[in-house]
């Protein structure tokens, strides 16, 4: 007898396995009770499963929801439910709602639901000042699509030589196009050069050409040269006019700098709107530009009044001071 042979004689018994639980007969050599199997057991009966009872679980109509109780009042809640149904299609009560109702609206073209009421007259808006990165752009191009998605006709002047205006409406404005260059400097009429935006209905652009970079320079011996873009605005028949077909806002974005192109942007314009970061340079240049448009109201254009100063750019409590300090410097406007 080998080794093999005599351990398994000695250690492992010889076990009958009890038929009936889908076990063969015979005899297995390993014990059950080392496998965790169940250990024999006397009267095991093996229940048959009737023919009509089904194998699967009949259905009941379960209620997903608590039902409700005799006196309750219906809950403020909304459901998705109430959406699948179609409650929520024109729902404006929450920010979320508003601004995904705002989103598809201008996806699609179409005019804002809440219309703003047009101007007695064409209201002429500079954007100005003169240090950089403030958001002037990105304030006048925001400010004039709002006004045009609400139903307004507004005209957007692009006074910048780097024609970032132009850029984020979609206006073309490679050299050579007629821009605010040929308005300026050759008195080609603005009507001319005025280009319907693309995307947004009752929004115009004068664009802005790199040429416009020398017309500080070819203004300098002109007549009247501060008083040319003013004489081309009040030329165009939709401005100041009486048909429906009249701008209702002029928006005149400026360069970063207080030049001709600003002092005639300045001249043209009856409001003056400063975007503004609160921080302490920002500060020091807006005292600058203030003493400017007092020297314009003086002496060329003295129906001027800054009517609206945007804080921009907010960088943290520190600028609580700065705001205070700008809303007590600023002269309040003669009329809103």
């Amino acid at each position: 007898m080998t080794v093999l042979e005599e351990r398994a004689a000695r250690s492992v018994p010889m076990a009958q396995v009890v038929p009936g639980l889908g076990w063969p007969d015979s005899p297995s050599p390993v014990s059950t009770s080392l496998l965790g199997w169940p250990q024999a057991a006397t009267g095991l009966r093996v229940v048959e499963t009737p023919a009509d009872v089904p194998r699967e679980t009949s259905p009941v109509q379960v209620s997903r929801e608590t039902p409700a109780k005799k006196g309750d009042t219906p809950s403020p809640v909304r459901t998705a439910a109430h959406l699948a149904a179609g409650a929520l299609a024109t729902d404006t009560s929450t920010p979320l709602a508003r601004s995904v109702e705002h989103a598809l609206l201008v996806k699609e073209g179409r005019p804002l639901t809440d219309s703003l009421p047009r101007p007695a007259r064409t209201r002429v808006m500079v954007v100005a000042n003169q240090k950089g990165g403030v958001g002037k752009t990105t304030s006048a191009v925001n400010l004039a699509a709002a006004l045009a998605q609400h139903g307004l006709r507004v005209l957007l002047l692009d006074l910048d030589p780097q024609g970032n205006a132009s850029t984020a409406l979609s206006i073309d404005h490679h050299r050579g196009t007629p821009s605010t260059y040929d308005a300026l400097v050759d008195g080609v009429p603005l009507a001319d050069v005025v280009q319907p935006n693309p995307e947004i209905d009752h929004l115009f652009v004068v664009p802005s050409t790199i040429d416009l970079a020398g017309a500080e320079i070819e203004l300098v011996s002109m007549v009247a040269r501060e008083g040319r873009l003013r004489k081309a605005i009040h030329a165009h028949p939709q401005v100041f006019g009486t048909g429906h077909d009249r701008f209702d806002y002029v928006l005149i974005d400026c360069p970063p700098s207080l030049g001709l192109l600003t002092l005639n942007a300045l001249v043209a314009a009856d409001e003056m709107l400063i975007p503004i970061q609160a921080e302490y340079y920002a500060l020091e240049g807006l005292g600058q530009l203030l003493e400017t448009v007092e020297m314009v109201k003086a002496h060329l254009n003295p129906d001027l009044v800054v009517s609206t100063i945007v804080e921009t750019v907010r960088s943290g409590l520190r600028c609580d001071l700065t705001i205070s300090t700008v809303s007590s410097s600023c002269p309040r406007p003669s009329r809103a």
